[in-house]
């Protein structure tokens, strides 16, 4: 098996993006809860839905590149 593990600066590089992708997400979230038009409450709750796919393939690559 072909395990390749990350440099620990990509490591933290991912972990930062991964911070911050959390940051827009709980933004968007409370954001929604508060506008009152319809388009701009569908597009933060695109954003919702997207940024967290993003976040779940963020750290299935961390998990099966053996990064902790």
């Amino acid at each position: 098996m072909n395990t390749q593990y990350m440099a620990p600066h990509e490591t933290y590089e991912l972990h930062e993006l991964l911070t911050f992708k959390n940051l827009c997400l709980t933004k968007s979230t409370m954001m929604g809860g508060l506008v009152q038009d319809s388009e701009l409450k569908n597009i933060l709750q695109q954003d919702v839905t997207k940024t967290k796919g993003q976040i779940q393939r963020m750290q299935e690559f961390m998990t099966n590149r053996g990064a902790q």
